[in-house]
């Protein structure tokens, strides 16, 4: 085997809106986080979607909820995903799944992304059972109607979720 064979480095793409980042985000990130060198946090920049947090500050509640590291990189990206991770120089995409419905969803578009490049392989993880029934939408409906979110999320978004909604 050449040299060069085990000196590259195994980076994973985690995309996602993050819109906020929950831990049920962080319980899959720190799992791909033992399989890879290095994953990136790639923030999907859609345009059509309406966001609640803008990118940097989606950015910045990662940072904080991450606690730094070299491995995790924070980025964002527009356009096809396909694209991004080759442009960024992974193979590897990590995708959690919480129930059936979104296996289906997941089944598809990491086929199209192999089709568009067979290159790319697909990770899926199955989210931990304390978390497969959080999501983003959920976390900010609950927090809109002032329900607690403080055991779903980390502190820094708890506090800014409370900040965006009473501005709103």
């Amino acid at each position: 085997m050449h040299k060069e064979f085990f000196m590259k480095d195994k980076v994973a793409v985690y995309p996602g809106s993050f819109d906020p980042i929950t831990y049920g985000h962080l319980d899959i990130l720190h799992r791909g986080l033992e399989l890879f060198d290095r994953v990136i946090v790639a923030i999907a920049n859609n345009i059509e979607k309406k966001a609640l947090f803008t990118v940097d500050e989606r950015k910045e509640l990662i940072r904080q909820s991450v606690n730094g590291g070299d491995n995790v990189v924070i980025d964002s990206f527009n356009g096809l995903l396909v694209q991004y991770v080759k442009d960024v120089g992974a193979r590897f995409v990590i995708r959690g799944l919480r129930a059936m419905s979104d296996f289906e969803y997941e089944f598809q578009m990491a086929s199209m992304n192999r089709n568009l490049n067979p290159d790319m392989d697909t990770l899926f993880m199955m989210t931990s059972k304390d978390y497969f029934f959080v999501s983003s939408r959920t976390i900010k409906e609950v927090a809109s109607f002032s329900g607690s979110v403080e055991e779903f999320v980390p502190p820094a978004v708890a506090i800014k979720l409370k900040e965006k909604i009473r501005k709103r």
